[in-house]
């Protein structure tokens, strides 16, 4: 029996994931929703003894439906408003779906009440003159073996749940790795392609694939644990293959996690409904289909299982807390394949093959409809919107073939909020800066033409939030052994890609920070590594240096091998004291850098290894006066500045 013959949809909700809060200051809001069916949207925005909707002069929406399966809608909604939200006021949010045919009309009541906070009878948020207080995280893996099922975005809603409403955090900030489609447990591809097969998300046609299509990549012979086995290779890969110790043979690209590698754009679509939602998991059953999973990958599955359950139960407090907070979103690499754009030489080998190509171009595709659309709606082209939309009717792979390659030449991925201080996301993936010596060697992690454009984008500013997925400011030590690897001609052992890891990028970069009409406070919010700490940066023989924070906080769901961390933590610290030689071979030896101290550290350790969320507070100046680690609400890991913290560099 076929996966698709499992299932019925006669019971599907209206809903299947969402809604989201995306993009929302005083006179916009933007929300994502999921639905079944193709629903018109009836909006209704209620504060105080105001209540606007479309019948309303002063209130503009636009919405569009775009139907990406038999049983799959996304809906991007966008509304602006002549007359801007007062700050500090509770705002109701009334979604209510018509379905177009019966004109029966679901109230919120009919399928949100689940998503409610603190007592009341619908979706709302609250609008800050100033970011007071902001949460933060990265990488958020499923499968991850949490001892206590930490979820980060599970601690979001715990905090909103015992917080005032006039006290919740103003930003949500993702900054990377939301979804892992090149590490994929085996339950969860189980999963995906149930869900797939109950929504009738649709097949394609793969060139260059041992594969004519993706049907059966969907079906009984999906290639459980073997995934790398249909993935591309050509001379390109085989010399990349050699950048590895004994020429070991890595999977698809580089990455060394793709046994489960997601290929198809409705695999990736089908991945994001169940990270975010609870509701498909509802028609998913996870118990191991013996016809489909070789029997030595059984115990592996089993072992999966068990964490793809710990990771669904969290799955209705993350579905309530994306309904409230403003959230911003940033790819990297996991979000599309690992080492993605890492160098030219991967770029080269990753391009010029129709099925790699096929599958980064899927990936960015899903990310456009689940992420990139809600960070900044006016960078999307209706032409784009609209040659997406209908994608699901026409089917034809030389029309994706065009879209993808929009995709990968869009220059608009990164953006900024008009918050106070304003929120700048950086693109670090697609805007790389090429060694021009070597194509093997690290790509800058933004060209000259990027930085330029930053430097104007912050120019006469008091303050900024920086959003950089990877640390602008790093471990020195982890740094330079990617720089040893790379100069021994392996940069892709130990994923050789941070902002000192080119001189052109990291020059321009650290000359930012010297602009004297540069922000005087730069918040800098990061992720990628998989482990926790923050920094405090002042320029040397500088009076009037600006005030530099760097503030990383990963994972959400993902750490560090702990015995590992340790003894680069403690390594560290001795190589690269204060008074160490060591310190003059560092691109930032013109700054003095401090790391501050978690509150549950011990012997000197700078280095935080627990899943959770970054919780930042912040003055009217836009300085930090509070920065903690929450892998419990009620038991936050504080940085606090020690005065007798002896600084290096």
């Amino acid at each position: 029996m076929s996966i698709a013959e499992t299932h019925t949809t006669k019971n599907l909700p209206p809903v299947l994931a969402g809604p989201i809060l995306r993009k929302t200051h005083p006179k916009e809001i933007t929300l994502w929703i999921a639905t079944s069916s193709a629903f018109d949207i009836l909006f209704t925005l209620k504060y105080g003894e105001t209540e606007l909707s479309e019948e309303c002069d002063a209130f503009n929406i636009s919405h569009q439906c775009i139907p990406t399966g038999k049983h799959l809608y996304i809906h991007l909604i966008h509304i602006t408003l002549d007359n801007p939200i007062p700050y500090n006021i509770w705002v109701e949010y009334h979604l209510e779906l018509k379905d177009s045919v019966s004109e029966k009309i679901y109230n919120m009541a009919d399928w949100a009440s689940d998503l409610f906070h603190q007592n009341h009878h619908s979706l709302g948020f609250v609008l800050h003159k100033n970011v007071s207080k902001l949460l933060h995280g990265s990488c958020r893996k499923p499968h991850f073996n949490s001892k206590h099922n930490l979820d980060g975005l599970k601690n979001v809603d715990e905090l909103l749940a015992i917080q005032p409403i006039k006290e919740w955090p103003s930003l949500l900030i993702l900054s990377g790795d939301q979804v892992y489609t090149d590490d994929v447990a085996g339950p969860m591809l189980y999963a995906i392609h149930q869900v797939i097969a109950l929504l009738g998300l649709p097949n394609e046609s793969l060139e260059g694939a041992e594969l004519s299509d993706s049907e059966t990549l969907h079906t009984s012979h999906a290639y459980y644990y073997h995934r790398h086995n249909l993935l591309p290779s050509n001379k390109e890969t085989q010399k990349l293959h050699q950048q590895f110790f004994g020429g070991v043979q890595k999977p698809v690209f580089t990455t060394d996690t793709a046994h489960n590698h997601l290929i198809t754009l409705s695999e990736m679509i089908a991945m994001y409904l169940l990270v975010w939602s609870p509701i498909c998991w509802k028609f998913v059953q996870l118990s191991c289909p013996e016809q489909i999973v070789s029997e030595t990958a059984r115990e592996k599955y089993e072992d999966e299982k068990q964490r793809i359950i710990s990771f669904q139960q969290n799955l209705p407090s993350v579905q309530r807390a994306l309904a409230h907070l403003p959230t911003a979103m940033m790819f990297d690499d996991h979000d599309v394949t690992d080492d993605w754009n890492l160098n030219a030489a991967w770029e080269k080998s990753a391009y010029d093959h129709p099925f790699s190509r096929r599958i980064i171009g899927n990936a960015l595709l899903a990310y456009l409809l689940f992420q990139g659309w809600g960070n900044n709606p006016s960078s999307f082209s209706p032409k784009l919107m609209s040659s997406i939309s209908s994608l699901y009717i026409d089917n034809q792979s030389e029309k994706t073939d065009k879209i993808i390659s929009k995709l990968l030449s869009f220059d608009y991925w990164h953006y900024e909020w008009p918050t106070s201080p304003p929120l700048v996301v950086l693109n670090t993936r697609t805007r790389r800066w090429r060694s021009q010596s070597n194509p093997s060697k690290p790509s800058g992690l933004m060209d000259w033409e990027a930085l330029t454009e930053l430097q104007q984008t912050l120019l006469n500013k008091k303050a900024v939030i920086l959003v950089s997925p990877a640390p602008i400011f790093g471990v020195k030590l982890i740094e330079n052994i990617q720089r040893l690897f790379t100069w021994c001609g392996y940069p892709l052992m130990v994923d050789a890609e941070n902002w000192m890891s080119h001189h052109g990028s990291a020059h321009a970069l650290l000359n930012l920070f010297r602009h004297p009409k540069t922000p005087h406070n730069f918040i800098i919010l990061s992720g990628d590594v998989h482990y926790s700490f923050v920094y405090d940066i002042k320029l040397k023989g500088r009076k009037n240096s600006p005030n530099i924070w760097q503030i990383t906080s990963s994972g959400m769901r993902n750490e560090f091998p702990d015995s590992l961390l340790n003894w680069f933590d403690r390594l560290n610290r001795w190589l690269y004291t204060s008074w160490s030689p060591l310190n003059w071979f560092t691109k930032r030896r013109g700054m003095w850098i401090s790391p501050r101290k978690p509150s549950n550290a011990s012997k000197g350790e700078r280095l935080m290894n627990q899943s959770g969320i970054g919780l930042v507070v912040l003055d009217d100046t836009g300085q930090p006066t509070h920065i903690s680690q929450l892998s419990d609400v009620n038991n936050p890991i504080y940085f606090h500045k020690n005065s007798d913290e002896k600084q290096f560099e």
